[in-house]
């Protein structure tokens, strides 16, 4: 039904809602890419943090270092943060979308940092260790502090739609990082052939889809500058991508079937397909 296609990019994001972090492989744990929203950016009450109100997240560039053990977030104006990851210290309420789990506060210098960067009360959160979350959809799975399942694919077929529709509307293209992926597939001919993949094996590694991707005001902040820009491109979506539970999708969301080693250039096998959820 669909042949050729493969990895062109990988991205993970160590703390939800900052940048991503680039890379030509990375290993994928039953949570999604290694350290993919490992941290979470939270108010003083422990509500988190996400660009949907609070867009300069996009400018925290953060990296992970000593396996997982070090971070570094870095923002335009401020000096560099180093932290000693605690995976140790008492765990706290903290709540993603009205559902509570917990968190292992990281101290007082990120929370200054962070406060300081955003210019509100901030908090900065990693996942416990023993955190035991399950994610919805048609493949349930689990996931550290993304907002639902553990891998987000996107194909550059999709994007080129989306590109033409924006230009019929007189609109710019936008970069793929615009939807913030973990997985970016070419040679997917069809556009959104990731809405009807069921079973993906990537390396060695299998996915199981669990649902479509539905899009948020995130879609409308400039990644680089952290700046809203305008209706677009959920205007242009909403003409074309409505699914029938409701929202605008752009995008697939999938489950960790089978850890493994995802590198750039791999073949994605599809072994089972279904109909879009359109």
């Amino acid at each position: 039904m669909a042949g050729g296609a493969i990895v062109t990019g990988l991205t993970y994001y160590p703390v939800k809602g900052c940048a991503g972090v680039t890379a030509s492989e990375a290993e994928l744990t039953p949570a999604g890419l290694a350290h993919d929203r490992s941290f979470m950016v939270t108010g003083v009450d422990g509500v988190f943090r996400s660009q949907r109100r609070d867009p300069r997240l996009a400018v925290i560039r953060p990296e992970i270092g000593a396996g997982g053990g070090r971070l570094t977030l870095r923002a335009p104006g401020a000096d560099p943060l180093h932290l000693e990851v605690d995976t140790a210290s008492a765990r706290r309420e903290v709540q993603l979308f009205k559902t509570s789990y917990r968190g292992i506060d990281q101290g007082e210098a990120a929370a200054a940092w962070l406060t300081e960067v955003l210019g509100a009360p901030s908090r900065l959160v990693r996942v416990p260790p023993e955190h035991d979350r399950v994610t919805d959809g048609l493949t349930p799975g689990t996931s550290g502090y993304a907002d639902s399942c553990a891998l987000h694919v996107l194909s550059l077929s999709s994007l080129e739609l989306l590109h033409a529709r924006l230009a019929e509307q007189g609109a710019a293209p936008l970069p793929m990082g615009r939807f913030r992926p973990n997985v970016v597939v070419d040679g997917w001919e069809a556009p959104h052939t990731e809405d009807r993949a069921r079973r993906v094996r990537i390396g060695g590694a299998e996915l199981g889809y669990a649902k479509l991707a539905v899009r948020c005001a995130v879609t409308t902040v400039e990644q680089e500058s952290g700046a809203r820009t305008g209706p677009e491109p959920l205007r242009t979506l909403a003409g074309y991508r409505r699914a029938a539970a409701g929202g605008v999708v752009f995008g697939a969301k999938f489950a960790v079937l089978r850890p493994g080693k995802l590198s750039v250039g791999d073949e994605v096998a599809v072994s089972s397909w279904g109909e879009p959820e359109l």
